[in-house]
């Protein structure tokens, strides 16, 4: 038997059996692992309430010889980020950026990159002083950039005019050939481009190159945030092959509140 000891963040939980639960965690230490706590749903002692999604935990896993599910021995609480679970919308768009980790991520491969980032951004939603569609923004461009699907914002990929020589103000996303086309060019796109203005592709530029907690901070415009949540959630799905359930339980819950205040 070998241990890890790590910090980690819980993406997801299943029911196994009557009593045990397999958990999905983010592990500082050796990336996406997937493993099975034994009697978690009846031991209060071991497992105490801390098995929550998105909840920051220091757990202990051991691994035997034979292959098959690390055991999760003990799990107890770095950050609960309790406010993140009683806000619906909060709730939301943790639900997808936890997915899109999961759905990427192949099991034991570290990510200390992508961790610092999910932690940055889970610790400033539960804040709750940065506008969540900001936070998503950032997250979706850093994921973009280490997963290796960085947007090409530099110029046209067809026509390759430098982005400050297009003459339009409003270009067209291009998730087909991994950036942007200008106006011209736009009938070649043929995935599911949405328009974007050079100033929204501009503070996307910024967010992604920019130190965390300076990133966080940028005042988008409305128009900027409407544009840079459409090109994100149609561009990250696109590159990483899947379509997250819980972005279409987001798009639901966002268009439910807009409805609410039209009243």
């Amino acid at each position: 038997m070998s241990a890890l000891s790590t910090s980690a963040i819980l993406l997801r939980r299943i029911e196994f059996g009557d009593y045990d639960l397999i958990v999905t965690l983010f592990t500082e230490a050796e990336g996406k692992t997937s493993a099975i706590a034994k009697s978690a749903k009846k031991s209060v002692k071991r497992f105490p309430g801390v098995l929550e999604p998105f909840s920051k935990l220091n757990v202990v896993l051991s691994k035997g010889r034979k292959k098959g599910l690390p055991i999760l021995q003990e799990a107890s609480i770095e950050d609960p980020f309790f406010n993140i679970r009683e806000d619906i919308v909060k709730t939301a768009y943790a639900s997808y950026w936890a997915e899109l980790i999961y759905l990427w991520m192949v099991e034991g491969e570290p990510q200390k990159q992508l961790y610092q980032l999910t932690v940055h951004v889970l610790s400033e939603l539960n804040r709750g002083e940065i506008p969540v569609e900001v936070l998503s923004i950032l997250f979706q461009m850093r994921f973009l950039s280490l997963a290796g699907f960085r947007p090409n914002f530099d110029h046209c990929h067809h026509c390759k005019t430098c982005l400050d020589q297009i003459k339009y103000a409003t270009l067209v996303s291009d998730p087909s050939s991994g950036g942007i086309a200008c106006p011209t060019c736009c009938g070649v796109s043929r995935n599911g481009g949405v328009k974007i203005s050079k100033g929204t592709l501009k503070q996307l530029i910024w967010t992604n190159n920019k130190d965390l907690d300076r990133a966080a901070r940028i005042r988008f415009t409305p128009l900027a945030i409407d544009e840079g949540i459409r090109f994100l959630e149609i561009f990250v799905p696109f590159h990483i092959g899947r379509n997250p359930k819980s972005l279409k339980v987001l798009r639901a819950i966002r268009k439910t509140i807009k409805r609410k205040w039209k009243f």
